[in-house]
């Protein structure tokens, strides 16, 4: 596959060019403590950046989190938030990393933190990246390299697996796995495949990359969308006879309509009224009305989160930046703006080593992020890393009306492999948790009765599936 267009070959040349310069650059610090949460850490935190880019113009920041099991010898994940703009501290206090935000209101005090009994961390090493550029607290020196598509993001992710394993040496025999969920879904498998051709091509480090984990992850971004109406009926959301009507006027392209064709067009338009009454994550949860912060993801739905922020400054440091917003809502993303007043503090931001000077206001999804989309089908990528022996887990939380488990598993079934073990209940505690396949190619699809982001709506469940996968190459 040729993205920039000439030989394969020039193109793999050009990646690993860009993807595996010699530059390398200091470690990050270690955190014993964090602002709101009491006590010393009770597991090892490292935050730092990492220089990408011809002349590491691009700065991406992490969080690293090592495995409270065996560190050296549990598998090392790359986490990505999805978004895309989403920054991985999302990760780390709301889905699979160790924290949680305590949901009190806020009253104007530092918001607190307690632990996550069910995180990831448990059993594994994880890198959250903020990526692309302009994600968190990742940053550009310059105008230009402010900007970024798909290709360039997976370009720096791969760059940055290579760099951060040459500062920490310790942990490249470990497993390494890319994983993320959502948006992640398209950057991921370009990562894992830009790595894949450097291990191929003997780049230094030899990175020991054994595969891959997304969680209801976009794929096709022409095709996924159309799944939202026959799961809605699917799951008793409309009727059988506006369905029928959809069905007959639009032919099974629901997105993109015709603009000449009026039928499909008001019954789409019926559809949507009624569905965006519902949350956009998970369809059993409270919505969340007139919410100017509503939804995690972008890609879920278009929301100017600009609106949350009154960027005031006082005598040019970073105080006061954002106008309180009364949480008293059951809403899940309401609790979503605690994170924001954490992350502009400070104290915080002197805590986990923030450089100064370089993210006015830190937005947990970036709400004008520099990003074109340039890789709207990534399914070949997943035929691609099928053919080089890695495996993979894609989970769906069966509640997300945003990216709905018979998208997934649509381009699952488009690969054409075989089946090794067909569709039964896997269980938690003698209770079904969800259902789950694997295929003849390493790949492992689960279900679990979750949202969009299975670890923060199902956590337990999630930690037990994740733990089945990486020990046993199943659920």
């Amino acid at each position: 596959m040729c993205i920039y267009g000439g030989s394969t070959l020039l193109y793999l040349l050009l990646v690993l060019e860009l993807c595996f310069p010699p530059a390398t650059v200091a470690a990050g610090f270690a955190i014993k403590h964090l602002p709101g949460y009491e006590g010393p850490l009770p597991f090892e935190l490292q935050t730092g950046y990492i220089g990408v880019g011809e002349t590491e113009e691009v700065q991406l920041f992490y969080y690293f989190i090592k495995s409270e099991s065996n560190p050296y010898t549990d598998p090392l994940i790359l986490w990505l938030t999805g978004g895309p703009g989403c920054s991985g501290l999302w990760s780390v206090a709301y889905d699979n990393g160790p924290l949680r935000f305590n949901n009190v209101e806020y009253n104007g005090s530092l918001p607190t933190l307690s632990l996550n009994p069910f995180a990831w961390t448990k059993i594994a090493n994880i890198i959250f990246l903020d990526l692309p550029v302009g994600t968190g607290f990742s940053y550009a020196t310059t105008i230009r390299a402010n900007t970024s598509d798909d290709i360039q993001a997976g370009i720096h992710g791969c760059e940055f697996v290579q760099k951060w394993l040459k500062e920490h040496p310790n942990f490249i025999s470990n497993a390494l796995y890319v994983g993320g969920e959502s948006y992640a879904g398209i950057f991921v498998p370009i990562i894992t495949q830009f790595i894949s051709d450097g291990i191929e091509a003997r780049i230094t480090p030899w990175i020991n990359l054994k595969g891959y984990l997304l969680g209801n992850p976009m794929t096709n971004l022409n095709t996924d969308g159309n799944y939202q109406i026959p799961y809605a009926h699917g799951m008793g959301l409309i009727s059988d006879d506006l369905y029928k009507s959809l069905e007959r006027h639009c032919g099974g392209e629901y997105r993109n309509v015709d603009p000449n064709n009026f039928d499909c067009l008001q019954d789409a338009a019926t559809f949507y009224q009624w569905y965006s009454k519902l949350y956009k994550s998970h369809i059993l949860e409270p919505a969340c009305p007139d919410d100017p912060a509503s939804k995690l993801e972008p890609v879920c739905n278009d929301v100017d989160y600009s609106k949350l922020f009154d960027q005031r400054r006082a005598l040019g440091q970073l105080t006061n930046l954002i106008t309180p917003l009364h949480i008293t809502e059951k809403c899940r993303d309401h609790w979503y703006t605690l994170m924001s007043y954490w992350a502009n503090e400070l104290t915080v931001r002197d805590a986990i080593h923030v450089r100064k000077g370089t993210v006015d206001l830190w937005e947990y999804c970036h709400s004008n992020l520099s990003y074109t989309v340039n890789a709207k089908d990534v399914t070949s990528y997943h035929a691609y890393l099928s053919t080089k022996g890695y495996r993979s887990l894609i989970y769906s939380g069966d509640h997300d009306p945003c990216v709905p488990s018979i998208s997934t598993q649509a381009w699952i079934k488009a690969l054409n492999y075989s089946i090794v073990d067909d569709w039964k209940p896997w269980w938690t505690d003698d209770q079904v948790a969800g259902y789950t396949m694997t295929y003849s190619n390493g790949m492992t699809f689960a279900t679990v009765k979750g949202g969009h982001t299975v670890p923060e709506s199902a956590p337990y469940q999630a930690l037990v599936m994740f733990a089945k996968w990486i020990q046993n190459g199943h659920v």
